[in-house]
């Protein structure tokens, strides 16, 4: 055996699996900046695993949100079938015209109270 090529072959297995060429390097390098991109979106991206919570708490929030609009659409929709001209509730027009013009009865008393300051518990 050449002794030139011995002493390669003991250099190659001290030095293992480096690297020699530039190009490989250079593939190497662009592949690893690829897998840590692709896992940085995964983690970060707008659809990655930590937007879960984010969108999960907004479903939560959007869903109290839409059940307040259903009921606050609901008592509407009463009120609307309440002053139906074919089919009035008296009673419910009377309570609109006395709320909305601060209207009284001749019967009725109207009590104005002072603002009383909070108590302390001390």
């Amino acid at each position: 055996m050449d002794p030139e090529k011995a002493d390669s072959i003991v250099v190659m297995l001290r030095q293992g699996h480096r690297i020699r060429l530039p190009r490989e390097q250079l593939t190497h390098g662009l592949a690893l900046v690829a897998l840590l991109l692709m896992a940085g979106m995964a983690l970060f991206g707008p659809s990655g695993l930590l937007a879960w919570g984010e969108q999960a708490q907004l479903l939560e929030q959007r869903k109290a949100q839409i059940a307040k609009l259903e009921k606050a659409r609901a008592e509407m929709q009463q009120n609307v079938d309440a002053l139906d001209p074919e089919n009035v509730d008296p009673d419910f027009v009377a309570t609109l015209i006395r709320e909305q013009h601060n209207l009284v009865r001749p019967d009725e008393f109207v009590l104005e109270l002072e603002p009383q300051e909070p108590v302390s518990g001390n």
